[in-house]
């Protein structure tokens, strides 16, 4: 397939941008981009590929190395936060301790706070029992992390 393509790839990065940055919907994208299908087709089409987890990966790599440290990290410190959320019941969840209905966010970072993993459960969701999962997540990725620093709830 040789056709040329009609909109250059940095204008529909520059588009997935914007809509990170603004949080607007896709239907609202301002006329100076391209349609919102096609800004959406390439978002979904490198969302499958890994391709923004490739990205963040290198990223934290060079700039890890400009801190003079290896680009892999070997450590990793490991947290949760319950956050209320919206309309959606299928996703609620009651944690008892923050006295919070809604998501937990579960994260990894390396020592200087950049994102390795992350996953989403319901907020009655243990940390205990959120551990294992994120576990698989980081051995599924092929992390290198060898020391996993956390509070006492991922027991």
């Amino acid at each position: 397939d040789d056709r040329k393509r009609k909109h250059n790839l940095r204008i529909i990065w520059n588009s997935i941008l914007y809509l990170v940055k603004t949080g607007c919907q896709w239907r609202m994208l301002p006329q100076d981009f391209p349609k919102w299908q096609l800004v959406y087709y390439y978002y979904k089409k490198w969302a499958d590929m890994g391709q923004f987890e490739l990205l963040l990966e290198h990223l934290r790599g060079k700039v890890r190395v400009k801190l003079g440290q290896k680009s892999e990290p070997s450590l990793g410190i490991m947290d949760s936060q319950s956050i209320r959320c919206g309309n959606n019941r299928s996703l609620k969840g009651f944690d008892g301790n923050k006295k919070i209905k809604g998501i937990k966010l579960h994260v990894v970072v390396d020592k200087n706070g950049f994102l390795i993993a992350i996953m989403v459960t319901m907020a009655n969701i243990h940390d205990s029992k959120a551990v294992i999962l994120l576990m698989r997540v980081l051995k599924e990725m092929l992390c290198g992390i060898k020391v996993i620093l956390a509070d006492g709830g991922y027991r």
